[in-house]
């Protein structure tokens, strides 16, 4: 799956799996923040969210480590880690 697809689909799961019902894919930017002063997704937010990627591509996450925090940074991070699993 080409990057761009791949980011337009996380960006579509955020907004399903977290019900963000004023938000359009095209208002979430690729490389902002999806926590604090970016989305501002808070820590209930990273567990659904990590919940539906886990079931939608079918890859492992390790709940509360750095290396998570540093997948959810934004779309294209989460797009990336997402990729690399898939390999």
């Amino acid at each position: 799956m080409v990057m761009p697809d791949l980011e337009q689909e996380i960006k579509s799961l955020i907004i399903e799996s977290l019900e963000l019902e004023d938000i359009e894919v095209d208002d979430i930017e690729t490389d902002a923040p999806l926590f604090g002063d970016g989305l501002g997704l808070d820590s209930i937010d990273a567990l659904e969210l990590g919940l539906a990627i886990k079931k939608k591509f079918d890859i492992k996450l390790e709940a509360n480590s750095e290396d998570s925090k540093k997948h959810f940074y934004s779309v294209a991070t989460l797009a990336a880690f997402v990729s690399e699993q898939r390999d």
